[in-house]
């Protein structure tokens, strides 16, 4: 299967409710590297790179987070895999 690259904004409800590290949690479960921050418009930014079908459900996942989360609109931008990252971790501005 082939690798593929995502680039993510998560809009809503999502800081303050644990969307970043449960978002690392679940990237690392499902062997997805790349990383996760909170944007200060409120918004979350998730790059993803990785095996086609956990990327895939890592982006499902995110468009409903994590409990408290209220996800009102996920973007999603495909991009050109690149391997860069060896595991999965939260950025600060």
């Amino acid at each position: 299967m082939a690798n593929i690259r995502v680039h993510l904004y998560v809009e809503g409800f999502v800081q303050g409710v644990f969307f970043r590290s449960d978002t690392r949690d679940e990237a690392r479960r499902l062997g997805v590297n790349g990383w996760v921050r909170n944007l200060p418009n409120g918004r979350v930014e998730v790059v993803g790179e990785g095996e086609e079908n956990a990327v895939k459900e890592l982006v499902n996942w995110c468009h409903k987070g994590p409990p408290g989360a209220k996800v009102s609109q996920v973007k999603v931008e495909h991009e050109q895999y690149q391997g860069e990252f060896s595991s999965f971790s939260i950025r600060y501005y």
